[in-house]
């Protein structure tokens, strides 16, 4: 099992190294094609969100993002310092009135692709689980 820990500022050009990082992790884990694909989008979305939304584009404040890999498995979680938030109050995209919305599809996504997403600390910690190679 690999362990990572980072801590970056908000800026979506720090969070490049850190994908790549947790990306090479999971490639050498010997994850399939269509879960790198799920794996990147996710690990993305998240760290947007966390930059955008949580932080608010704030540059003082860091987003520490933790990842452990191995064969089958990974489990990340991604903090911000924002406000938080309750997931029951995100609107859906996929009802009539959001469907043209340019946005607000991150967390649709990432708990389509992982195993299981859940919210702590008030919604400032995300942590995703993706099992099965």
């Amino acid at each position: 099992m690999v362990k990572r820990v980072f801590d970056i500022p908000s800026d979506f050009s720090a969070s490049r190294d850190v994908q790549t990082h947790i990306m090479d992790d999971v490639v050498a884990a010997g994850f399939d094609e269509e879960r790198i694909f799920a794996i990147r989008i996710s690990l993305e979305e998240a760290i947007v969100n966390a930059i955008r939304h949580g932080n608010r584009m704030d540059a003082s404040k860091r987003v520490k993002i933790e990842a452990a890999t191995g064969p089958g498995y990974l489990e990340v979680t991604v903090e911000d310092e924002g406000p938080g938030f309750d997931r029951k109050n995100v609107p859906d995209p996929t009802a009539a009135e959001n469907l043209c919305r340019p946005s607000g599809r991150g967390i649709l996504l990432i708990e389509s692709y992982m195993t299981s997403v859940g919210w702590e600390a008030g919604g400032r910690r995300m942590r995703m689980i993706l099992q099965g190679a």
